[in-house]
């Protein structure tokens, strides 16, 4: 009866000491990926925020909290908690995405994880609350969610690596993982209850290829496809978000299975369209559906070895995931700049 008392497993729940030790490269990995998802947010709005909600801009935020002000008063910091309350100008907006940028960056470098997680979370909910119509999108709700529960899934220290001397906490995890089945099940339960009638006839991906946000030359080919694989892609749509995520709550071996099924399927939407930074949430919330004896066999021998032997919280082989990382942000950042290039032409 002891064992199951308040006390005990709230410290099941929230006790790292008391977590399980085989999710330290799933957060390791999860982690890199975050930090490039934060990256790759504020690196689009240090180009842009200044003419969405700069001074001069579409809806300027300094604006919209006077406006806050005059009616909430105090309260108004509630409504829109951000930092733009000091200062809305130019500098300060260019600055909020300048040190997300440097935070994330040493994120990736796994500097001081919970601290760069906190000052992410804090520029970017600084320009969410004051944003506006600019801000309310699915995506910036859910990349604030997962930043928030970040800070207490990440380590704790300087240059914590692996981080096994602070393992990630029940609660975090789950909960990190309750996002990730949320943002599939809500959606399709959207689709039942908003009463379109193309998802109850299958006929939903019929012209979605063209109709999507930015579609890619793959969704082009995509679209010329067949009725019949449109409508079995509509009712596996469907099956993926309103029955098979279930299994993110099921046994280990369901787990891995679950993330063999929803990782395609975030691949196949982000070649077919753009849905900025979603669907790169949603595959690295899917990492946490796997666990260490899922990733050391396809380790290096001698990483493997390491790994097992000592459990220390300096990964060998962080070098190779960091290569991995620095070779995709750089593909990123070349591939961004052409775009700028080519609107400015």
């Amino acid at each position: 009866m002891k064992e199951w008392a308040p006390a005990s497993a709230l410290r099941w729940w929230f006790d790292s000491e008391r977590a399980p030790a085989d999710r330290l490269i799933p957060r390791w990995i999860f982690l890199r990926a975050l930090g490039l998802i934060y990256y790759s947010a504020f690196f689009s709005l240090v180009f842009e925020i200044r003419g969405l909600i700069g001074p001069h801009g579409i809806l300027p935020a300094s604006e919209y909290l006077q406006a806050l002000s005059e009616r909430f008063g105090h309260a108004s910091y509630w409504y829109a908690p951000t930092l733009l309350w000091l200062s809305s100008g130019s500098h300060m907006l260019t600055g909020l995405c300048w040190a997300g940028m440097i935070a994330s960056l040493l994120l990736v470098l796994n500097i001081w994880p919970r601290g760069m997680l906190a000052i992410c979370f804090v520029c970017f909910l600084s320009f969410v609350s004051a944003a506006q119509d600019f801000s309310a999108y699915q995506s910036d709700g859910m990349l604030l969610e997962a930043g928030f529960l970040a800070m207490f899934f990440a380590p704790g220290g300087f240059r914590p690596g692996w981080g096994e001397e602070s393992r990630p906490s029940r609660a975090s995890h789950f909960l990190l993982v309750w996002e990730c089945f949320r943002i599939y099940f809500e959606s399709g339960v959207a689709k039942i209850i908003g009463g379109d009638p193309q998802w109850r006839n299958f006929t939903a991906l019929d012209e979605y290829y063209q109709n999507g946000p930015l579609p890619t030359w793959i969704g082009w080919h995509l679209q010329h496809f067949p009725h019949w694989f449109h409508a079995a892609t509509s009712f596996g749509t469907l099956a993926l978000e309103l029955a098979l995520v279930w299994m993110m709550f099921l046994s280990r071996r369901i787990r891995i299975l679950c993330f063999f099924i929803l990782t395609p399927w975030q691949i196949g939407i982000i070649l077919s369209a753009n849905y900025t930074f979603l669907n790169y949430l949603v595959l690295a919330l899917g990492i946490l559906l796997l666990d260490d004896r899922f990733f050391l066999p396809y380790l290096p021998s001698f990483w493997n070895k390491s790994y097992l032997a000592t459990k220390e919280a300096k990964p060998i082989a962080s070098f190779f995931f960091f290569v991995c990382l620095i070779r995709h942000l750089c593909y990123f950042i070349y591939s961004c700049v052409l775009r700028l290039q080519k609107t400015a032409d």
